[in-house]
């Protein structure tokens, strides 16, 4: 069988410790000044209250985080987020920025021009462009037609 290892801690010298921190204190004299600065701004504006407040009551805190987290609506919320994030990542920056761009110039077109006859918007909306952008997004609105008939027929 084994034998136990036995430790010897040296008793700890006061004054060499107080030397220690009274040494320390010198050397970082700008750095603890600015720490102090920093807590005393903290305990003014109530966030070392709020601190100490929510570790107290840590337990609380993070149950109402859990609960509210698991509810029906904030799951939804994620969801979607991440379903959002998902679409925006599959679309080329480079679209996007031009098609940021051009609501952009249409918007600033619309605010510098007199309001438009129904001729000078039939012809607006005549124009290859514009049937482009027509096309493109009959093209979206029938898929999504087909996402809710597939839905509805679930």
């Amino acid at each position: 069988m084994a034998n136990p290892i036995t430790l010897h801690l040296p008793p700890l010298d006061p004054e060499h410790l107080h030397r220690s921190l009274e040494k320390g204190v010198r050397e970082r004299e700008d750095a603890l000044l600015a720490a102090c600065d920093i807590l005393q701004g903290l305990h003014d504006r109530g966030v070392l209250e709020l601190a100490k407040g929510a570790l107290g009551s840590s337990e609380k805190v993070l149950q109402i985080l859990v609960d509210t987290a698991n509810s029906p609506e904030m799951i939804r919320g994620i969801r979607n987020l991440m379903i959002l994030a998902k679409m925006l990542s599959s679309i080329d920056p480079e679209l996007l920025e031009g098609v940021q761009s051009a609501v952009q110039e249409g918007l600033n077109e619309a605010h510098k021009a007199k309001q438009p006859g129904l001729g000078q918007l039939a012809k607006k909306l005549m124009s290859s462009d514009s049937r482009r952008v027509l096309a493109a997004s009959a093209c979206v609105l029938e898929s999504i037609g087909k996402s809710l008939a597939a839905k509805k027929s679930e």
